[in-house]
């Protein structure tokens, strides 16, 4: 396997995972952004990514919807982004 078939596998499953997320809310505000920025993504931001969509749902809806708490957390550039993705 070489490493961009290994790196579009990664993609594909991330997009996946980020539009399969269980809530219609997640879904759209995850799954949109992943689609627009995954084919630009590479290691490590992909690795990063990866990392962010394990997170569990409640964790990441109150990040997104309330951008007070997340001040200094490991994931502060990737919530910013998807909040300004969304024009939030």
């Amino acid at each position: 396997m070489t490493v961009t078939s290994d790196l579009d596998t990664r993609r594909r499953r991330a997009a996946y995972r980020a539009a399969h997320r269980g809530t219609k809310e997640m879904d759209f505000m995850i799954g949109r952004y992943a689609q627009a920025t995954l084919p630009t993504l590479a290691d490590p931001d992909l690795g990063r990514f990866e990392q962010f969509l394990s997170l569990p749902d409640p964790e990441l809806q109150g990040w997104l919807l309330k951008p007070e708490r997340i001040a200094g957390l490991e994931f502060e550039d990737i919530i910013l982004k998807v909040r300004a993705f969304h024009g939030v």
